[in-house]
């Protein structure tokens, strides 16, 4: 069954329910509309500032959360079809090593071309998740827990990074510009 209950329970006048696609989907895009928010608003230049996260900039946090979207396009086919993905311990070496490989190759991308990337490949990752049966997306699934690190548990992370930098350059600007006068 593909509907969850949700507000049942003693005391409770009414009941609803929600497909289990909807509320999915409503988590992962309320996770991503805050990391979108997260660096609305800044400038090019702002963005380009390295320092967030250790020599990463906005830009550069951009496309990392890409290329997990670009690995959940990636393994997910794989996992729907009972297979199981590579580990990035054999593979690469380890997350880190992964990250690093995968900001290194895109560090050639143009800013524009960064956010066409983010906008192209979050559009086809919504798409493919429109083709995933319900119940693969309730539950403890491998498939479930695939899609949720690479999206919604993945882009807060970097949503909370990007706002204490922004505070931090918030408040060194503000203090430098006291001192200025």
């Amino acid at each position: 069954m593909s509907e969850k209950m949700l507000g049942c329970g003693k005391g409770k006048e009414y009941c609803f329910s929600m497909n289990i696609r909807q509320g999915f989907v409503k988590r992962l895009e309320k996770a991503w509309g805050d990391f979108l928010e997260s660096f609305g608003g800044l400038s090019e230049a702002e963005m380009l500032k390295p320092g967030v996260i250790g020599r990463w900039s906005v830009r550069d946090i951009i496309a990392h959360v890409t290329t997990w979207e670009e690995e959940a396009l990636k393994y997910v086919p794989v996992l729907l079809q009972g297979g199981k993905p590579p580990r990035y311990s054999t593979t690469y070496g380890g997350i880190d090593a992964f990250n690093a490989q995968m900001t290194e190759r895109k560090r050639g991308l143009s800013f524009s071309e960064v956010l066409r990337e983010r906008d192209e490949v979050h559009r086809k990752l919504i798409d493919l998740i429109d083709t995933i049966p319900d119940e693969l997306l309730g539950g403890k699934s491998r498939l479930r827990h695939r899609i949720r690190m690479d999206t919604y548990s993945h882009y807060p992370k970097h949503a909370g990074a990007i706002r204490k930098w922004r505070n931090k350059m918030t408040n060194y600007e503000l203090a430098h510009t006291a001192i200025l006068g």
